[in-house]
């Protein structure tokens, strides 16, 4: 993005039009850049006074400093001194202190005082005196990832953001809907989805049928820059698609202008993805994922899942809870149908405060899913806990932060349905083929948590710690193993027979390892 004294638009007939750069303007984008690399070396004073050269010679000032601001967040200048400018200030001005400066040889003698004070000439003194103001920087690097035609491709998508700034309502038809959709959600965006039916759609093939409508600041409070931000971010998103189509109602310091965009406009996102770190946009999601994190829980924590069909809208919720009990394969999709399997979901939002029309809009949604485990974090001050266990959902009143332990409560209660589904669909006794096997790998085999195996019988193995093992491959490693045997060895001869639980295994075998210091182990009988 650019500064809005940057911004290059055309008012022409009422729309709201940026003036982009195009192929005739690749030898000025050349020459920027071979201005910042030119100057490597060199005082910023100087590289500020060869771009206000070029400025002047170039039809269009603006158009230059636009390419030179976002060469310019490529380039490193540094204080190139031999002593720390602040010591140095420090240094001079006791020393003229003392001295008294007045005449050009009393302030001689104050710079030749104070540098005896640092160990230093008094040239080297006065040169770093002021080395750390901007312009007497020296710029130490350029290191611009872009040549030219990519400088001008970051230009065009930069002016477009910053149109966008002002933006109070934004339209966009995408064809790719699921990634815009989780974009305007990440970004936390106020949203609704019309379905087009103006008979456009077979004008433009390849777009969705469904229009997303982003609301701004004047359907809120305020109009606020960061809502401006977060429009401008959300271009990256849309044009990531190789078709769509994006139309915004601009606010131009009180005249509503329209600004139209699409995919044949030269706006396009250089390597660069889109809005790919997770980020929250409330203080009391970002306080939650990060205490649940902690937790040593058999649920991973999803920011942002899949959409969610509500009627004619879909619904991002802020998290899911997605179950994965130790030893399964974790996010493992082999076993859809299994409703004990690692698929299994409880989705979770958070309402916060917000205006009477979205908590009705987010009821709405909460009341148009269907076959969907949902749990809702609700602002006590909202008041809508009572209508949300009405739609079926599980509500958890918060102040000020949410309870992770009344989260954790609700996912325990899933858990032992899950667990208790999974042991039903078991037989009461198992008889896996392997010679051994743990007891994590017998269950994901089966698509089931390990705990479900807990009651089950094993008759032709023997559990041992997590292990199943049949008698004759213990009787088999009980000949090979003896007392004062190296730990190291023991191991290797279980490992050969697939046992990897070398301590449950020695021990059931009557051993135990004296450990000497950091040279290893040793097996003596208990």
């Amino acid at each position: 993005m650019l500064t809005k004294d940057l911004l290059r638009v055309s008012r022409a007939g009422g729309g709201y039009q940026p003036q982009f750069a195009d192929r005739e303007h690749r030898p000025l984008a050349a020459r920027v850049i071979g201005t910042y690399q030119g100057h490597v070396g060199e005082p910023r004073a100087t590289l500020e006074n060869a771009l206000t050269a070029l400025e002047r010679e170039a039809e269009d000032f603006k158009l230059v400093r636009g390419l030179a601001a976002l060469v310019e967040r490529e380039t490193v200048a540094e204080t190139e001194t031999a002593i720390e400018p602040e010591r140095a200030r420090r240094a001079a001005f006791e020393a003229a202190e003392a001295v008294g400066v007045v005449t050009e040889d009393e302030r001689a003698m104050a710079f030749i005082r104070a540098s005896e004070s640092v160990d230093a000439s008094a040239d080297d003194l006065e040169a770093a005196l002021y080395a750390d103001l901007e312009e007497r920087q020296v710029v130490t690097a350029v290191e611009s990832r872009w040549d030219p035609d990519d400088l001008i491709a970051q230009y065009n998508l930069s002016l477009a953001q910053t149109a966008l700034f002002d933006a109070t309502e934004v339209r966009v038809r995408s064809s790719d809907p699921k990634a815009l959709i989780s974009a305007i959600k990440r970004l936390r965006l106020m949203y609704e989805i019309h379905r087009v039916d103006d008979g456009s759609v077979d004008d433009d093939a390849g777009l969705s049928e469904r229009e997303v409508i982003v609301t701004g600041p004047t359907h809120l409070f305020r109009a606020t820059r960061r809502y401006g931000t977060r429009f401008a971010r959300l271009l990256r998103t849309v044009a990531k698609a190789d078709r769509w189509h994006l139309e915004a109602t601009i606010d131009d310091r009180g005249t509503e202008r329209t600004l139209e965009l699409s995919h044949e406009d030269p706006v396009r996102v250089p390597d660069a993805e889109p809005i790919a770190e997770m980020s929250f946009d409330s203080g009391v999601e970002a306080d939650f994922a990060a205490r649940f994190t902690n937790l040593n829980l058999d649920w991973d924590l999803v920011r942002e899942p899949e959409p969610l069909a509500t009627g004619t809208r879909v619904m991002i919720p802020d998290f899911a809870f997605e179950y994965a009990p130790a030893g399964t394969g974790r996010g493992d999709a082999s076993n859809e149908s299994d409703v004990v399997g690692s698929n299994f979901r409880v989705y979770f939002e958070i309402m916060g405060f917000w205006t009477p029309e979205y908590v009705e809009k987010k009821l709405a949604q909460l009341a148009g899913l269907e076959d969907v485990a949902m749990l809702v974090a609700v602002d006590e001050s909202l008041g809508v806990g009572e209508e949300i266990a009405a739609r079926d959902h599980r509500a958890i009143p918060y102040s000020g932060t949410v309870r992770v332990k009344d989260v954790a409560d609700v996912l325990r209660e899933y858990e032992r349905q899950l667990v208790a589904k999974s042991a039903a669909r078991l037989p009461d006794a198992l008889r896996p083929a392997d010679d051994a096997v743990t007891v994590d790998a017998l269950a994901d085999r089966h698509g089931a948590s390990p705990d479900a195996l807990a009651d089950k019988a094993f008759p032709e193995h023997e559990r041992v710690g997590r292990t199943l093992v049949r008698p004759a491959v213990l009787e088999s490693v009980a000949d090979e193993i003896e007392p004062g045997m190296a730990l190291a060895d023991a191991e290797a001869i279980l490992e050969a027979v697939d046992l990897t639980d070398s301590s449950a295994i020695l021990s059931r075998l009557g051993y135990r390892v004296e450990w000497e210091g950091l040279a290893g182990g040793t097996l003596v009988e208990r």
